[in-house]
């Protein structure tokens, strides 16, 4: 007899990851256990659910509909289940959260002594990276974004902006001399900051006369990780345009010298992304609450939104990196 609530979650999971090896190997069943579930679920109903192709999979009406259904259905299930395991209805359980490395250290980290003593029942498992997620296929909760909001497949909260910095070492300075308008930067290299993704550099940008002007430098590194960027600006080797929240301390220290004051770079924007679901796990909201509420006051986060979604515009068609 089919285990029909089993059947549901398969067939969300095939919609949602638009795959079936995706969705067995995140339900941990062999690929062909998921195709009989759905052929079995297909044959009860008396519909086609999926049409299949070589390249995708596509939703029937039928299937769409049936879809809407299935995940309210199962997501009254988690509720019932959750109230009787817990009636205090206390968020509790594993949350697994993606972030890039700027705003874990910067502003999560440093904080997260507080969430803990607000909710004791969550375990916290963090990976902190500045590569694409797959939430469905790799079982994350939430991820932290930088730059562009994400698809329609996900729900998303803007959470502010991080300013940036333009500086450079004074070794540096000592070189190749400070610049005083942007227009100089001919006659200066950078440490070019590089996609992950698709390998290219960022070019430095600068908001001047309420527009945004993005300007390509040359240089002789490229990386892709922001500590090592950072690294790379402290040892001389180039300008950079780090997230103010991670060069302050080298800015107080002396080690690094804010440049352009006047023509500060674009502030790039956060946001928390996670899954769309009639009802939000407790345990999710509880924490993305938290983070728009640990923004709201953390230093260095600009909540200026028009700029935001002017800069958004600019960022899009440069493809920026995360740090």
């Amino acid at each position: 007899m089919m285990d029909r609530i089993m059947a549901m979650q398969t067939f969300v999971r095939i919609v949602d990851t638009n795959s079936f090896t995706r969705a067995a190997q995140s339900l941990g069943i062999p690929r062909a256990t998921a195709t009989t579930l759905v052929q079995s679920l297909e044959a009860m109903l008396g519909i086609q659910l999926l049409v299949r192709t070589t390249r995708r999979l596509n939703l029937t009406a039928e299937g769409a509909a049936y879809y809407e259904r299935c995940v309210q259905i199962l997501a009254d299930i988690d509720d019932i289940e959750a109230s009787l395991r817990h009636p205090d209805d206390r968020p509790r359980g594993r949350l697994r959260v993606e972030m890039p490395a700027v705003v874990a250290n910067a502003i999560i980290f440093p904080a997260l002594d507080d969430f803990h003593a607000r909710h004791e029942h969550i375990l916290l498992a963090f990976g902190v990276s500045n590569r694409q997620v797959d939430l469905v296929g790799e079982a994350i909760d939430c991820c932290i974004l930088t730059g562009a909001l994400p698809g329609s497949g996900l729900a998303a909260r803007r959470l502010g902006a991080l300013e940036r910095v333009t500086c450079a070492s004074p070794l540096y300075l000592a070189r190749y001399g400070t610049p005083l308008q942007f227009e100089e930067l001919t006659d200066h290299v950078a440490v070019n900051c590089m996609r992950a993704q698709t390998g290219r550099a960022v070019d430095f940008d600068f908001q001047v006369n309420d527009d945004t002007v993005n300007v390509p430098l040359g240089g002789f590194v490229q990386v892709s990780d922001e500590h090592a960027y950072l690294e790379c600006g402290v040892r001389g080797f180039g300008l950079i345009q780090p997230p103010r929240a991670l060069a302050q301390p080298y800015l107080d220290s002396g080690r690094l010298r804010e440049v352009l004051p006047h023509y500060r770079p674009a502030p790039m924007p956060v946001s928390v992304a996670y899954l769309r679901h009639r009802r939000v796990p407790l345990h999710v909201l509880a924490f993305v609450n938290w983070l728009a509420e640990l923004f709201e006051t953390a230093r260095h986060v600009s909540h200026e939104l028009p700029d935001v979604s002017r800069i958004l515009r600019g960022m899009e068609a440069n493809e920026p990196a995360g740090v």
